[in-house]
């Protein structure tokens, strides 16, 4: 049998974030363990992205301690912090594809930025994570404005994956996705995660994607994670916030699981 690392890819302890008075993460802790999907719930404007966007150093926190991959985590300017980017890769809502570069060019950004390779081997990779995520070569030629809402997000998800990280990032990854197109995302997730051994951090507030793919779910609210475990277990939290979550109206397709 094979052995299971028991480490974290990313680790939290009493993080403190705000801006001016109004204070969003308030001393949160949480642990990511290498290889899992955990999905990151709360209610909007709860402060869901301000941790994401916090954890990978695009927001300075107030105070507390944040490492990814055992390495220490502090503004987008750090050194440390920039050379941990190179492991990660991030899949922000709407994709965020720059609208003036084509497919194969958006995917290639990130490796212009940070390698110096030859453009025909660019063009190699930006081919290969073009049909690892379920698209043709010839979708490379296309821009931003010629795809449909999934295309986009697979495309982000292309660029997300180009310097093979480690860890990826996904900020609502099928929000504005119709729920074929959601589910076909989802299980391109979950094959992913499995096939490259991948931590997924992802950031969502669709039920559906939280049942299919998530290893464990993290439930934010009052600026902590207030509850954290597999989805039976986050069913049974007795969390005021939690259980308005899960056992609303929008909760029935989850139901079948607790009968």
């Amino acid at each position: 049998m094979q052995q299971v690392d028991k480490g974290f890819a990313i680790r939290v302890r009493d993080l403190v974030v705000g801006f001016g008075h109004q204070t969003v993460l308030d001393h949160l802790s949480l642990d990511v363990r290498k290889g899992e999907i955990l999905g990151l719930v709360g209610a909007s404007g709860g402060g869901k992205s301000v941790l994401m966007r916090t954890i990978i150093g695009l927001i300075p926190p107030g105070s507390g301690e944040i490492e990814v991959m055992g390495r220490p985590i502090g503004d987008a300017g750090d050194r440390v912090t920039q050379s941990a980017a190179a492991r990660w890769g991030i899949l922000f809502q709407q994709g965020a594809l720059f609208s003036s570069l084509t497919v194969r060019q958006n995917i290639q950004f990130p490796l212009r930025e940070n390698l110096v390779l030859s453009q025909s081997l660019m063009d190699e990779i930006a081919t290969a994570k073009l049909e690892m995520v379920g698209l043709a070569p010839e979708d490379g030629d296309k821009y931003p404005t010629e795809l449909s809402g999934g295309m986009t997000k697979r495309v982000a998800l292309a660029r997300a994956l180009a310097l093979d990280p480690v860890i990826v990032f996904l900020d609502e990854p099928t929000s504005g996705l119709d729920p074929i197109a959601a589910s076909d995302f989802d299980a391109l997730i979950k094959t992913l995660q499995k096939t490259l051994g991948l931590t997924v951090f992802m950031v969502t507030h669709d039920l559906a994607s939280l049942n299919a793919v998530c290893d464990r779910v993290a439930a934010l609210a009052d600026g902590k994670i207030v509850a954290i475990g597999p989805m039976p277990e986050l069913l049974q939290s007795e969390h005021p916030w939690v259980r308005a979550y899960f056992h609303g109206k929008r909760s029935q397709m989850l139901q079948p699981q607790t009968r």
